[in-house]
């Protein structure tokens, strides 16, 4: 959707605080969107991307307590295009069994949402999502892989497909990578570099990689310059949220999409309150 570039740019500097083949892939129609005016990417337009780690929406300060509310707020507050979320529950006892987190994010902010599960969890579903103010056109949810005998959290990437103008795909991503076990992150990211070729397409894509840039995982992810990551500079700190003092959430392009975009803003948002992770927002103009 086309912004006009001086307001937006103003906007983003108020906003933000700068910086610097293994499982199963599905094609999951998921469940009816919200009523959207049909918009395709054009020529000239800015697409702004957030990538946030919402913490079940529970706020650091509240132990306990859910404030979806919050997370929609931070989301509304930016006016991203798209947003890749990791960490959300979908009725779960914790955050409520009538609560799905990704379909009220997604009625609170008016945009369409493809939920990604990664576990069941608490009589319900824990993982990642997408929300589109464009017309997801194409949802596929990919199981990550993890070392044969050792216990950790099963991982799932999310992507969605949304057009250009020329009827061209644009594919946006949202993964978090294992916490704990380096070697389960390195199959999880060759897993992601597998996915990223079969697209042959402009591929964004952003999540909490649990790692740092120049660590094993970041520099395997970006071996051969299969994917670059968006910062401007270094990139900004993104956790503990209260006084960030680690980037381990960030915005990737592969090549096709560092063709097609340029990059014009790399930032993390000032907000401290709603998760433990700052939420980074990158502006890519479509060229």
């Amino acid at each position: 959707m086309k912004k006009v570039p001086v307001l937006i740019h103003f906007a983003f500097l108020f906003l933000v605080s700068a910086c610097g083949k293994v499982g199963s892939d599905l094609d999951e129609p998921g469940e009816p969107n919200p009523p959207q005016t049909g918009t395709v990417i054009k020529s000239g337009d800015t697409v702004r991307m957030v990538t946030y780690n919402i913490h079940h929406a529970n706020p650091p300060s509240r132990p306990g307590e859910i404030d979806i509310e919050a997370i929609a707020a931070v989301i509304n507050r930016v006016n991203p295009d798209v947003v890749a979320l990791q960490e959300v529950d979908v009725r779960t006892q914790r955050s409520g069994p009538s609560l799905d987190q990704a379909r009220t994010l997604a009625t609170r902010t008016g945009m369409q949402v493809f939920f990604s599960k990664s576990i069941d969890y608490q009589g319900g579903e824990y993982g990642n999502a997408i929300l589109s103010r464009y017309p997801i056109v194409q949802r596929v949810r990919h199981e990550l892989p993890s070392v044969p005998g050792v216990s950790t959290e099963a991982r799932s990437l999310a992507v969605i497909a949304v057009e250009t103008e020329n009827g061209e795909r644009i594919y946006f991503g949202t993964t978090h990578l294992d916490v704990s076990h380096a070697e389960t992150r390195n199959l999880q990211v060759d897993k992601l570099r597998d996915v990223n070729e079969a697209l042959g397409a402009p591929f964004v894509l952003g999540g909490d990689f649990n790692a740092q840039v120049g660590s094993e995982t970041i520099n395997r992810l970006v071996a051969g310059n299969v994917f670059r990551v968006a910062c401007l500079g270094s990139c900004p700190n993104t956790i503990p949220a209260a006084s960030p003092s680690r980037a381990i959430d960030f915005i990737f392009l592969n090549q096709a999409a560092s063709s097609a975009f340029t990059v014009v803003g790399y930032a993390s948002v000032n907000e401290t309150y709603a998760s433990d992770h700052r939420p980074v927002v990158a502006e890519l103009v479509y060229r």
